[in-house]
């Protein structure tokens, strides 16, 4: 199934979405987590605390967290569900860079590993893992349908994907609040301290496209997954998905 947000890439240049994702993510990825807690005002580090509590009950010993970047979802994981193991899989080399240097700095050699791979065509088999995690990730896939469908394919029967993802708030103030934070003032931010104006103009534009909500959770059940708990955060400016795998 295409989208919308398929078809926004970070630059103009010839090139798949998925190559200039990448190049992205390789140019502003010793900045990213600085960045990211700057544009949030530190709501993220609160969105993916509730998004990994909603795995407790699952009690999940081996996890894959999806275009992991520097690491940080997985690392939260790591510190509330306590799994045996973490994988964490990027196409951008320069974020896991980053995710290399804290795994390091934490000691966790043996409980999270990174590697480069493609999110939307897993280099794992079938049913070996007992939750996925994706945290900002989703709207940066070329082919959405297929990205979550070979999500579906790695989980475990019983398992559970965990979405976590920017949202279009709706409601009259924060719908205009939202549009002039996310359209004027990121992009603005991202230009002077990442230097790379363009891939913080493609944020707003991706967040705008891609079908969040009940429309996310129809392309879930499209993907294979039985049901899907849409949890709007933070007045709809983020969204948290509760995919479940019979």
């Amino acid at each position: 199934m295409s989208n919308e947000s398929s078809t926004v890439k970070p630059y103009s240049q010839e090139g798949t979405k998925k190559e200039q994702v990448a190049d992205m993510f390789n140019n502003i990825s010793k900045t990213y987590d600085l960045l990211n807690r700057f544009m949030t005002l530190g709501i993220d580090i609160i969105w993916r605390k509730k998004a990994i509590k909603s795995l407790k009950d699952l009690s999940p010993q081996l996890m894959l967290d999806v275009a992991t970047g520097t690491g940080d979802f997985a690392l939260e994981a790591l510190r509330i569900l306590k799994p045996k193991k973490i994988i964490g899989v990027d196409i951008s080399q320069g974020m896991l860079d980053v995710a290399k240097e804290k795994i390091k700095k934490n000691n966790l050699q043996n409980t999270f590993e990174v590697q480069l791979g493609d999110s939307e065509n897993l280099p794992f088999p079938d049913e070996m893992f007992d939750a996925v995690t994706v945290a900002f990730g989703v709207r940066n896939f070329e082919n959405l349908e297929k990205g979550l469908s070979d999500i579906m394919r790695v989980l475990k029967p019983g398992g559970r994907a965990v979405v976590l993802e920017l949202s279009n708030p709706t409601a009259f103030p924060i719908k205009q609040l939202f549009h002039l934070y996310f359209h004027k003032f990121t992009p603005a931010m991202g230009k002077l301290i990442s230097k790379d104006h363009r891939a913080y103009e493609y944020l707003p534009e991706s967040v705008a496209k891609f079908p969040d909500g009940n429309r996310f959770a129809e392309i879930t059940k499209k993907a294979g997954f039985s049901h899907c708990k849409v949890r709007p955060q933070t007045f709809g400016f983020c969204t948290i998905y509760e995919c479940y795998k019979s």
